[in-house]
């Protein structure tokens, strides 16, 4: 294997301007939307009194386990010794501190009173997993950014591999930790569950390889630099992996629900009552985020269309939308049980569905987020010399065929 030289992007097109500037105006459009809230107060957006975690929670939420993902292919290379992951390793951490900026931004944006951010950052309180999710953000920043350094430092490199398994195990408390904070709201019928913290990791390695495998063929194919088949099918088979293991856990946490009586209202709103959030999770999660995406990355023909590839992904990631949607806000929906085994009613809609609809400004910060989390990425990579100047299968993979 000949070696891999790394080079920043010369970011001079038409068309990487034209991108900066996109990504630009959504992300000022999410700026002015987070102002419009918090000036009008949160009365302008479909929040209530019961739905108090709203799109931006769900954009939020994504990008954070999204982020865990996306350091999946550094960890391949550096954790696990797999030679042909290790090239991507500077792309991969990048992308992964810019997800969870992205996420991170949206969070204090929608906070209400992201000045109060200070408090949270030095007052903890060790019995909520809010506090303990601070510090796991924090970490991440920290540990994912010494472990960049020691992968594009040269004579720091010999440092890569402990600092991957660091970054590793980081990654996993990290994302254990989000699944947490809905597994441990014993409030919620709909979260209350043991099972969403390994859910959310085995979610976090599809969503973000799905991620990580648009802006690798984005990046390749706009700065006009080789990118050989082996790369793409080892991701794209690794990718349908990730689908079915995510799959499995869904699968899993309904089918344990159904066995208990006590989660038969809950899971039939889900699954059969529950109108839009319903729609949603059949079309939404199951059909369009999984199956349909396992069926094109394992056809004969779809398999090999590198546009196909990407269709994949791109519905990979509406579908982790539509699955981050369907847990928040049909979690928060569905009525609390107060009374177990009773039925209420009051004028606090107590026992009663809860609607909700998204508003233009949440959506806004939402999108907002994502640009924030790309225009890091792609003024990183015009910089830094994140991206290896040729990834073709003699470079990458010799004797592949």
């Amino acid at each position: 294997m000949k070696p891999i030289v790394y080079r920043e992007i010369e970011g001079r097109s038409a068309g990487y301007l034209a991108l900066l500037g996109v990504l630009g105006l959504l992300a000022a459009m999410g700026l002015g939307s987070a102002y419009y809230m918090e000036h009008h107060g949160h009365i302008v957006t479909g929040m209530t009194n019961q739905i108090v975690w709203g799109m931006p929670h769900v954009f939020a939420v994504f990008l954070i386990v999204a982020a865990s993902g996306a350091l999946n292919v550094a960890s391949i290379g550096s954790v696990f010794g797999k030679t042909m992951y290790k090239p991507l390793g500077p792309l991969s951490a990048l992308l992964a501190l810019a997800l969870l900026a992205g996420g991170l931004t949206i969070l204090v944006l929608d906070l209400g009173r992201p000045d109060r951010l200070l408090i949270a950052a030095t007052v903890y309180n060790f019995k909520s997993i809010f506090a303990w999710n601070m510090i796991l953000y924090s970490g991440f920043f920290a540990i994912v950014g010494v472990y960049l350094w020691m992968q594009m430092d040269k004579m720091m490199y010999k440092y890569a591999k402990p600092a991957g398994f660091a970054a590793f195990i980081w990654r996993l408390v990290l994302t254990t930790g989000t699944g947490s904070i809905f597994g441990f709201l014993v409030a919620r019928q709909a979260f209350d569950s043991a099972i969403l913290a390994p859910m959310f990791v085995v979610m976090s390695f599809s969503y973000g390889l799905a991620i990580f495998l648009l802006v690798l063929m984005a990046a390749y194919a706009w700065s006009g630099r080789p990118l050989g088949d082996s790369v793409i099918n080892r991701l794209k088979n690794l990718q349908g992996v990730f689908i079915a293991g995510a799959l499995y856990f869904v699968v899993v946490f309904h089918l344990t629900n159904l066995y208990f009586t006590k989660y038969h209202g809950v899971e039939s709103f889900i699954l059969l009552n529950g109108g839009g959030i319903t729609s949603l999770f059949w079309l939404g999660q199951i059909i369009l985020g999984s199956l349909v995406p396992l069926a094109m990355l394992y056809h004969p023909k779809l398999g090999k269309s590198r546009t196909a590839i990407g269709v994949a992904c791109v519905l990979v990631v509406l579908g982790g939308l539509a699955q981050m949607y369907v847990t928040l806000i049909g979690g928060q929906a569905y009525p609390l049980s107060l009374f177990p085994g009773y039925q209420e009613s009051s004028s606090f809609f107590d026992g009663a569905v809860h609607g909700y609809s998204a508003s233009l400004p949440e959506l806004l910060l939402g999108i907002g987020g994502f640009a924030v989390a790309l225009i890091l990425v792609a003024v990183a990579v015009k910089f830094l010399r994140f991206l290896p100047e040729s990834l073709d299968n003699h470079a990458v993979d010799p004797h592949g065929k």
